[in-house]
């Protein structure tokens, strides 16, 4: 089976610890508005079908200001939008027109191809407002890159939500602690938003081969090592873990799912397990035959789109 970890060694006796790999994010300004990279990194590509996670912000966007994040296209992946504070404008080549608020979850599958804008635009520019979220990208499986595109919108309301011992948890995708989120996925998964009191422990699931955690605020220690808010912890499969939250609280999103079906080829916003397949979709998305070819632009979002790369 494909082993996710770049580095094949694995340590033996007392050198095996319970956490297989740290990262920490990238940071990147664009503009007054810092995103924070924490897959895929040099350690590790993918935790589960989790293939890309950006953390956005947090940020404060004066009367005016916002997000413009012209169309653009995808193949091989689904995008999960989640927002902590915030609304985000989604507009899609299905004609899909969202909008994404704290605690929702809109999941678009790209499959074969896709193009969407994402924006704070109308209303949402009228006022002062704070952006903080999540952007996740969840590689398909090679039997349904090819499958038609997608766009599904699941309330906040509508997530499993359960408190007790300290912790408050959202389940937002797939099963974990015997509950299970609405929403048909392409595979075995799990993503949770969990806000710990000082003190309080949450186990991961144990039904998962590829687990892992990123602290969003506050820290956490796992078998006696404290970790800082900014970090994601990756877990050796099997083991029985939990995670404990610092004098201060946490609040973490859990994450991870079954080991992919072998590695991926990463371009621009394309995924797929052959460089032929990013090969083409980068000529369809050059051509700009936007009436009759690969790519369509939204309906309502269609008077540009940002260009290919050139590398």
């Amino acid at each position: 089976m494909w082993n996710p970890l770049l580095d094949p060694a694995i340590p033996i006796g007392d050198a095996v610890d319970v956490i297989e790999t740290v990262i920490v994010p990238r940071a990147r300004d664009l503009g007054g508005f810092e995103v924070r990279r924490a897959l895929p990194s040099v350690a590790r590509q993918m935790v589960g079908p989790f293939i890309f996670f950006d953390q956005m912000g947090p940020a404060e966007f004066l009367t005016g200001q916002g997000i413009d994040v012209r169309p653009h296209p995808h193949i091989g992946l689904g995008t999960v939008t989640y927002l902590f504070k915030g609304r985000l404008h989604h507009r899609d080549s299905l004609g899909t027109d969202q909008w994404i608020e704290p605690g929702a979850v809109n999941w678009m599958k790209a499959g074969w191809g896709i193009t969407h804008s994402e924006r704070t635009d109308g209303p949402a520019r009228a006022a002062p407002m704070q952006m903080f979220g999540l952007q996740t990208w969840l590689a398909l499986p090679k039997a349904q890159e090819d499958d038609p595109a997608a766009f599904v919108h699941v309330p906040k309301s509508s997530l499993p939500e359960f408190e007790g011992e300290g912790k408050s948890v959202r389940l937002i995708l797939g099963t974990a602690w015997g509950e299970a989120a609405p929403m048909k996925l392409p595979s075995e998964m799990f993503y949770a938003d969990a806000t710990l009191a000082p003190g309080a422990a949450i186990p991961l699931p144990d039904d998962h081969e590829d687990r892992g955690v990123y602290i969003l605020t506050g820290e956490v220690t796992v078998a006696g090592q404290t970790f800082l808010a900014g970090q994601m912890l990756v877990f050796r499969p099997g083991d029985r873990i939990s995670v404990r939250a610092g004098e201060a609280g946490a609040r973490l999103m859990l994450l991870g799912g079954a080991t992919m079906d072998g590695p991926r080829f990463i371009w621009w916003n394309f995924v797929a397990s052959s460089k032929d397949r990013i090969a083409a979709a980068k000529e369809a998305w050059r051509a700009g035959d936007w009436a009759h070819g690969r790519f369509r632009l939204p309906p309502e979002d269609d008077q540009e789109f940002i260009p290919a790369p050139e590398a």
